[in-house]
C-alpha cells in the first residue's frame, strides 16, 4: 500500500538531509507507528505520504513514494485527497467550517457524494468517535481534545485508504485516546485501512500497531515488527522500559501480557521499602475560593476551591472538557470569572493591568506558539525582557538553564516542541512569577524532553514557586508532580498525593500501577526498591 524507494529529503537551506536514502514499505490494512525522538523527522516523513512534501513546504526530494499504486510526483496533493487522509498536530489550523457537523461533511463536498452518502458517514462518524453530542457545536468553543477528535472525523468520513495521523491521542484524556484507537483499530481490521500515525506516547498505541517505524534523527529510518523494534530502540514506554529492568523475554507489549510475568515481581515488592510521597509545606501563594466561569449557558467550572503552596507541583486532570484550561485561565486573570476570588499575595490577577498579572502568575497555553510572534529566538527573548520590566539578558539566561545551546537566530517556528516550550517558559518566567500555570505541556515531547522538562519545572519548585500542570499524560503526572486534583463537569471530584489518586483510579493510572498495583507507579521506583531489597533464598 505504501512504499518509499531510495527517499531523501531536504528543506531549504539545510546542508543535511532530514531523511536520507529511506526505503520503506507498508502493507495493506496495517497499523504503523512512527516513533522518534522530538525533531528528528517524523513529521516529515508524514508528510511525504500525501505530496505535502515537497509541494507545498518547498525542499527538493529524491526518490519516489508510492501510495496504492500513485506516485506523489505524479498529481497535486488535492488529487491524492480520497486515496490519503490526513490529520496534523494543530486541528484547528485545518479547519475550514464553523460547525463540527459541517466539518464532517466538508471534505466529501469537495468529493462530490450525494447528499444521502454523506449523511450516513456522518452519522457513522459521529457515533464511531462519540461526539454525537458536538454535532451543532462552534469548532472555536470546543475543548483541545475535542477539535482532535472531529479533526480526525473529518477525513475518516472520505473514506480514504490510507490514514495518516500526526500525534492524534496527545490532547486527549485516556479513555477519548482508547476510544480513537479502538476505533482506528476497527479500520485497520475491518475495513483493511492502512494507518500510518506518529505519536510520542508509545505506551497508548503499542497494543494496536503492526509495525514500528523509527526515525533516529539523522535520516536514517529502520522499521520491524513491535517485538523486535523495542529490544533496541532508544525510546520505549513504561511498560517495555519496566520489562528490560526486570530481565522479562519476551518483552511485553500490553499490560495484560506483562501481569501474567509480574507475580515474582509483586512478591519481591511486598517486602521492600514503600516509596515515599513528596510533601510541600510551604506558604500558600494563590487561594482561590468558588470560582464559577460560564460559556453563554454553559458552566465550565462550578465553585472550585484551590490553594497552591510554594515547592508544590500540582497535577490537574480530567476528561477532555472537564473545566481544566478554563479554571486555568481564571486563576491567571485573563480569562473569564464570573464568581469566586483568587488572591496571590494580596492582590487579585483580574483587578491589575495585563503587566502586573503577569508578575504574579505566568501562563503557558495549549499551543505555546500563539504566544511566539518575532522573526527571531533572540527578539522574543528581548521582548520578553522589555514587555516584563526585567533586565537585559534576563529572558535569555532563564532560556540557557532550561534549554541550553538553542541559536538566537533561529526562527521559534524552526524548534523543536521542547526547545518551543523551554522558550516559552522563559518568556512568562522573565516576569518572575510566583505561579506558574502550563496547559498540556508535554505535548509533541518525547520521553527524554520531558525528562527535561520535569527537570525544568521541579527547578522552578525548589526556588520556591508553585507550579500547577492540566494534562492528560498520567506517566508524566506518575513521575513529576506532588499532588494531583481530577475535574469532572467543573467540579473537583478527586484530591490528594499523586500516588493515592492515580493508583486507585482505573482511567488514571499509569502503566506500573496498572502491573503492579499500589503504591507503585514508576519504573524508577521499582528499581530503586529492588535494587535495595536483598534477593529472596
Amino acid at each position: 500500500m505504501i512504499r518509499l524507494d531510495d527517499v531523501s529529503f531536504w528543506y531549504h537551506g539545510q546542508d543535511a538531509p532530514t531523511l536520507d536514502r529511506v526505503s520503506l514499505e507498508i502493507g495493506e490494512g496495517e497499523l504503523a507507528l512512527v516513533v522518534g525522538r522530538t525533531g528528528s523527522g517524523k513529521s516529515t516523513l508524514l508528510g511525504t505520504l500525501n505530496g505535502l512534501l515537497p509541494h507545498f513546504t518547498g525542499g527538493h526530494l529524491e526518490g519516489t513514494v508510492t501510495i496504492a499504486g500513485i506516485t506523489t510526483d505524479s498529481r497535486p496533493p488535492r488529487e491524492l485527497a480520497h486515496v490519503v487522509g490526513v490529520v496534523g498536530q494543530d486541528p484547528l489550523a485545518g479547519f475550514v467550517t464553523d460547525t463540527v457537523e459541517d466539518e464532517l461533511a466538508y471534505g466529501m463536498e469537495q468529493l462530490g457524494l450525494r447528499p444521502d452518502v454523506m449523511r450516513r458517514r456522518v452519522e457513522e462518524t459521529l457515533d464511531l468517535l462519540g461526539i454525537a453530542e458536538l454535532r451543532a457545536r462552534p469548532l472555536r468553543t470546543l475543548s483541545g481534545g475535542q477539535q482532535q477528535r472531529v479533526a480526525i472525523g473529518a477525513v475518516l468520513t472520505m473514506h480514504p485508504q490510507v490514514v495518516v495521523l500526526d500525534e492524534p491521542t496527545s490532547a486527549l484524556d485516556p479513555t477519548a485516546a482508547e476510544d480513537v484507537l479502538a476505533t482506528l483499530k476497527r479500520l485497520v481490521e475491518d475495513l483493511g485501512t492502512t494507518v500510518v500515525l506518529a505519536e510520542h506516547r508509545m505506551e497508548r498505541v503499542i497494543p494496536f500497531a503492526d509495525a514500528i517505524v523509527q526515525v533516529d534523527g539523522s535520516g536514517r529510518v529502520d522499521s520491524g515488527a513491535p517485538a523486535a523494534m523495542l529490544r533496541s530502540t532508544h525510546i520505549a514506554p513504561p511498560i517495555v522500559e519496566l520489562g528490560r529492568a526486570v530481565g522479562w523475554d519476551p518483552l511485553p507489549l500490553s499490560v495484560r501480557d506483562a501481569r501474567r510475568l509480574a507475580r515474582p515481581l509483586r512478591e519481591e515488592l511486598a517486602a521492600a521499602t514503600r516509596p515515599l510521597d513528596r510533601v510541600a509545606d510551604g506558604d500558600v501563594l494563590l487561594r482561590a475560593e468558588g470560582v464559577v466561569v460560564r460559556y453563554g449557558s454553559t458552566v465550565a467550572v462550578r465553585g472550585v476551591d484551590v490553594a497552591l503552596r510554594a515547592g508544590e507541583i500540582l497535577a490537574i486532570m480530567g476528561r477532555n472538557g472537564s473545566g481544566k484550561s478554563s479554571l486555568l485561565w481564571a486563576l491567571q486573570g485573563s480569562g473569564p470569572r464570573h464568581g469566586g476570588t483568587v488572591d496571590v499575595g494580596g492582590v487579585d490577577p483580574k483587578a491589575v493591568g495585563a503587566k502586573e498579572a503577569r508578575t504574579r502568575v505566568g501562563l503557558v497555553p495549549q499551543t505555546a506558539s500563539d504566544l511566539l510572534y518575532l522573526e527571531t529566538v533572540g527578539a522574543e527573548c528581548s521582548a520578553g525582557d522589555v514587555e516584563s520590566g526585567s533586565e537585559p539578558g534576563t529572558c535569555r539566561g532563564l532560556l540557557e538553564r532550561l534549554a541550553p545551546g538553542v541559536d538566537g537566530e533561529r526562527h521559534p517556528r524552526d524548534l523543536s516542541e521542547g526547545q518551543r516550550l523551554a522558550l516559552v517558559l522563559a518568556v512568562q518566567l522573565s516576569a518572575a512569577p510566583q505561579v506558574m500555570l502550563l496547559d498540556e505541556p508535554t505535548r509533541g515531547l518525547d520521553y527524554e524532553a520531558k525528562r527535561s522538562f520535569a527537570a525544568m519545572i521541579r527547578s522552578l519548585a525548589d526556588e520556591g514557586c508553585a507550579v500547577v500542570v492540566a494534562t492528560h499524560d498520567v506517566e508524566f503526572v506518575a513521575s513529576s508532580t506532588d499532588r494531583a486534583l481530577v475535574m469532572a463537569e467543573g467540579e473537583i471530584v478527586s484530591e490528594g498525593p499523586t500516588r493515592d489518586v492515580l493508583a486507585g483510579s482505573p482511567a488514571f493510572a499509569p502503566q506500573v500501577a496498572k502491573i503492579l498495583g499500589h503504591p507503585w507507579l514508576t519504573v524508577a521506583e521499582v528499581t530503586t526498591a529492588t535494587t535495595a531489597t536483598p534477593p529472596t533464598p
